[in-house]
């Protein structure tokens, strides 16, 4: 990854993930610069990495190439706007705030031709495993493009997305997703001790069978149909176990579970996106 400035505004758990897995990559932790009001937040990063810390906006975004805005969706408007007084030409601002759309972003920095780049990660990010999507306004190019990419990969897997309104679904799928598969250890969890097991021998295997799972997908060719085919022998327990879950209408309550995340997104997007004094 080219080595150049980056300035996060916002110390939490995103911007440590990140910095986190910048390091791990070969990234100068000189070069990272964070800015947040919390003090314990930057003394928790100054005693893990050995990164530039500032109490003030400004003092951190001075001479850097790339600012990222880590905030919570709630503080990103007064974030922006604080930086609309202090923007260098040629920076790229990438926000990985939930929710916020790139047209408000850009109206709340009010200068034109500003590069822009949302991205969406999900939490597994916090242990280098995160999925995240992007999408970039008209005005970043191919470098500014590639150096985004190189900076949320460093917690994960990265993919483009060209149209915006595609983030609502990826919201609903990878954002909203470790939650769904959270529900499904617990009740396995809960369902392996009803039929007898230990709780804590319940939580290892369910969780170790997901782990697993999940790495047999990442690594075969095959689709998750073939897949689940495979380990579904005809008259087995398997068998008999996912014609209960078809039965349930699982497939239909993910369907719905989506819709109504997206449009949850939708909504959020609207209301965040809405300028205040």
């Amino acid at each position: 990854m080219k080595q150049c400035t980056l300035a996060f505004i916002g110390g939490g758990n995103m911007a440590r993930s990140l910095i986190g897995g910048l390091i791990a990559n070969g990234f100068d932790a000189g070069n990272i610069h964070v800015a947040d009001t919390n003090a314990e937040s930057l003394q928790t990063l100054s005693a893990r990495y050995p990164v530039r810390t500032f109490n003030d906006n400004i003092e951190a975004i001075t001479g850097a190439d790339v600012i990222i805005l880590a905030v919570k969706p709630q503080q990103l408007q007064q974030a922006v706007r604080q930086l609309s007084t202090h923007w260098s030409a040629g920076t790229l601002l990438i926000s990985v705030a939930a929710g916020i759309r790139l047209d408000a972003i850009a109206r709340w920095l009010a200068h034109d031709n500003a590069a822009i780049v949302r991205a969406m990660p999900n939490t597994p990010a916090l242990v280098q495993a995160g999925a995240t999507a992007l999408c970039a306004n008209a005005h970043v190019d191919r470098e500014q493009h590639e150096l985004a990419e190189s900076i949320l990969r460093a917690v994960g897997l990265t993919l483009w997305v060209a149209d915006e309104k595609q983030m609502d679904a990826v919201t609903a799928l990878s954002g909203s997703g470790p939650a769904y598969f959270f529900l499904v250890m617990e009740a396995m969890q809960a369902a392996g001790t009803t039929l007898g097991l230990p709780e804590d021998t319940a939580r290892l295997l369910a969780l170790e069978t997901a782990f697993g799972a999940a790495k047999m997908a990442l690594e075969s060719n095959e689709s998750a149909g073939v897949l689940r085919q495979q380990v579904t022998s005809p008259g087995g327990t398997t068998e008999r176990a996912l014609n209960e879950l078809e039965q349930g209408d699982l497939r239909g309550l993910f369907n719905r579970a989506l819709a109504a995340a997206a449009q949850r997104a939708d909504e959020l997007a609207l209301q965040l996106g809405q300028d205040h004094d």
